[in-house]
């Protein structure tokens, strides 16, 4: 979700991070693609989003229209219904075009820091995304604990799960991030995958993260995988805690390469559930 590219750039990007990446990064994650669907993995945290209010003990929200480092144009609002709120067994995070403390649109940031946080795990979320020009839904997973060099982004790892810009809508991006492998430098390392219905039907995106390897999903169809090499903390941060995070951006960096279009808001992410799993 931190400083992402237009699609074209990160594509090649992408290239040149195929590229000069040691020839293990993909041969490792090729390895563990084969063993991990057969891994034992138990449940250890789960949100089905039933009843009438987020659960709290289980959810905080970012508050803030700081930009949140993209030149994002919304404003995260605090546990407001019109923006966060569960409906018919789902959450709905909605951004809508309206003012609020001087930004022109409304949405929400939900994220698990401190309530609960993962080292290694399955991390599977089943939503349906927003539609318009102008929105930038994610679902990641993001550093708590600050372990390596600048005790910041990128040093101490970021995990996508789920990407998705709404001038290029139903193409689906995971990607990591972190000091060896990112835009800034020319690396940034992910893969994307074309969902027809993302916008008009539920899908399960899911992102299993070991010692060894992280590979992403859709509907349990593999489409990216990176591997640890064993160089460092530079390519490989991802050994300590992050926490999940779900939010709609609007505009930015990215989302608003080709504007914003009002008229398609109010919009929203729909998210039926979110399930974590570890290994037994």
């Amino acid at each position: 979700m931190h400083y992402s590219l237009p699609l074209a750039l990160a594509l090649g990007l992408l290239l040149v991070a195929c590229q000069s990446a040691p020839s293990d990064t993909s041969t490792s994650a090729e390895a563990m693609a084969d063993a991990t669907p057969g891994a034992a993995y138990q449940l250890v945290w789960s949100d089905e989003f039933d009843g009438e209010h987020l659960d709290t003990t289980k959810w905080n929200y970012n508050v803030g229209g700081h930009g949140w480092g993209n030149n994002e144009l919304q404003f995260y609002t605090d546990a407001r219904p019109e923006n966060a709120r569960l409906a018919g067994g789902t959450l709905r995070i909605t951004a809508i075009h309206e003012p609020w403390e001087g930004k022109e649109f409304t949405s929400a940031r939900l994220t698990t820091k401190g309530k609960a946080d993962w080292t290694y795990g399955r991390f599977e979320i089943r939503a349906k995304l927003p539609s318009g020009v102008g929105t930038w839904p994610a679902i990641w997973l993001l550093y708590t604990d600050k372990e390596y060099g600048n005790q910041g982004w990128p040093d101490n790892g970021e995990i996508d799960i789920m990407e998705e810009v709404g001038y290029d809508p139903d193409v689906i991006h995971s990607t990591i991030h972190d000091k060896a492998f990112n835009h800034s430098i020319g690396t940034q390392v992910g893969d994307t995958l074309r969902i027809p219905t993302a916008r008009s039907a539920f899908h399960v995106y899911r992102t299993d993260w070991t010692p060894d390897s992280i590979i992403s999903y859709i509907d349990d169809q593999r489409y990216f995988a990176f591997g640890n090499t064993g160089e460092g903390w530079e390519e490989w941060p991802f050994d300590h805690d992050h926490h999940l995070l779900l939010n709609v951006a609007v505009g930015g960096n990215w989302g608003g390469q080709q504007g914003v279009d009002t008229t398609a808001f109010p919009t929203a992410m729909e998210v039926d559930y979110v399930r974590v799993y570890q290994q037994k």
